[in-house]
């Protein structure tokens, strides 16, 4: 693991940049960096032995950086030292309020960017509104001292895409920004897109090894494929493609002994329903009337495990960390509140630790080395499927009753409902350490071998 260096400013000398003795290169050093910044400076050992990078106060003025007292890393190439990295992390939804600049997810970015020392980078929110292209620079928000400070700082090394939703994603603005950024600056971006669930299933099915975790899924096409379906599998569930939170899910049952059609699904005044018909046909008409069939797709239902007669999945998250290999970060349970169709919170869902759904700690094992495994796996197979750069998956999976993985959702931006338990605080920890450690990785690789980024 790269070592991370405290950075100290000093007011009594000008022009002059001091690093450890163990991190100086090969060549001669002529240029410090730090994001898009470069000067020509006197870059020399420390003198004293120090174990920090030392910079005179006109250099950091120059190059536009805070004194954050964060330690940082040291990546050289050809004549350039560069100190960092500066991490952006771009979204939308910005408030002129001070304390909570981004409204109510302010929170959850001031508890990503308080990760800062541990990882060795200097992360920053900004929004299109934010960008000075003239000048080059960002009027970054930073979390510091349990407050929100603006920095003006230069482009960063690598974005963080934070974007909310899809709705913030598909503007013109943000698309142009993206594209501008990557494609004028090379600058990477990690994490950008939410995944289509049609999308991907048609993406991973071709690989035999993942094929095996996918339950059959096609668009809406006809009631005469749900009826096959129905038949086969006893229940489906009609979802949207571009659904989150487990908005817009229907079940359809099928009571062969009785020929009645169940539907099971949230109201939108958030009751959870259960409707029963004579035929598919006036479930389909009475249920979707006011909804666009097109824009679904018909899954098979999965005889899932169960707590206390209740439907269990779980939520896998997995990071690429600071050497770019993926890791399973965190893994909770969530049980299916009375009659809901998900296992939401919203629904009425429970967030449960491992411990708490398999009394037998071999079952539990057994249960998280079967997820973990097919985490893994899935997380590469997405990687090597899907555009862009990938550094962070939240998969929905189940176990069925023989103990067999199916994916139900992969979300290239999950959400963070499970770290309200009290027991899986280290795994919001470790998930939000690990989402920045990969940008140092990143920064290194754009830096040191820009081919293998940009391919």
């Amino acid at each position: 693991m790269r070592k991370q260096y405290q950075v100290e400013i000093l007011h009594d000398i000008s022009h002059q940049v001091y690093i450890p003795n163990e991190a100086v290169p090969k060549t001669n050093l002529s240029k410090i960096a730090f994001g898009s910044k470069s000067i020509e400076t006197r870059i020399d050992i420390q003198p004293n032995s120090k174990e920090m990078i030392s910079l005179s106060k006109d250099i950091a003025e120059q190059l536009k950086l805070p004194d954050l007292k964060v330690p940082l890393h040291i990546f050289n190439d050809d004549e350039t030292l560069f100190i960092g990295p500066l991490v952006g992390i771009f979204t939308s939804g910005f408030t002129p309020f001070p304390m909570r600049p981004i409204g109510e997810r302010s929170l959850f970015f001031a508890k990503l960017l308080s990760v800062k020392k541990a990882v060795g980078a200097m992360p920053f929110v900004f929004g299109e509104k934010h960008i000075n292209w003239e000048q080059g620079l960002i009027n970054g928000l930073f979390y510091h001292h349990n407050g929100w400070k603006t920095f003006e700082v230069p482009f960063p090394n690598v974005i963080y895409d934070r974007l909310p939703n899809r709705k913030s994603e598909r503007k013109a603005e943000q698309k142009n920004i993206k594209e501008r950024l990557q494609s004028e600056y090379l600058i990477p971006w990690y994490n950008p897109g939410f995944f289509n669930k049609l999308d991907i299933f048609d993406r991973l099915i071709q690989d035999d090894t993942i094929a095996k975790f996918l339950p059959e899924t096609h668009p809406f096409v006809s009631f005469s494929e749900i009826e096959r379906m129905l038949s086969e599998y006893g229940h489906v569930y009609v979802k949207p493609i571009n659904g989150s939170l487990g908005l817009g899910i229907h079940q359809i049952l099928y009571d062969k002994a009785k020929g009645y059609y169940f539907c099971r699904f949230r109201s939108h005044e958030g009751e959870n329903k259960l409707l029963k018909y004579n035929s598919l046909e006036g479930l389909m008409n009475h249920v979707f009337a006011d909804k666009k069939l097109n824009r679904m797709l018909v899954q098979q239902g999965i005889h899932l495990l169960r707590k206390d007669q209740r439907p269990i999945d779980f939520r896998i998250h997995t990071n690429k960390n600071n050497f770019g290999d993926w890791v399973v970060t965190a893994i909770a349970a969530k049980v299916a509140g009375a009659g809901s169709v998900t296992t939401h919170v919203k629904s009425g869902g429970v967030i449960q630790t491992m411990a708490e759904v398999f009394p037998s700690l071999e079952e539990q094992r057994l249960a998280e080395t079967k997820l973990s495994n097919a985490a893994l796996l899935l997380s590469k197979a997405l990687e090597e499927n899907m555009e862009g750069i990938i550094g962070e998956i939240g998969f929905d999976l189940g176990l069925d009753r023989q103990g067999n993985v199916w994916l139900f959702e992969a979300n290239s931006k999950p959400g963070r409902s499970i770290f309200k338990h009290p027991e899986l605080k280290e795994f919001d920890f470790l998930t939000r350490k690990l989402s920045l450690s990969f940008a140092v990785f990143l920064a290194e690789r754009a830096i040191l071998s820009p081919e293998e980024v940009f391919r």
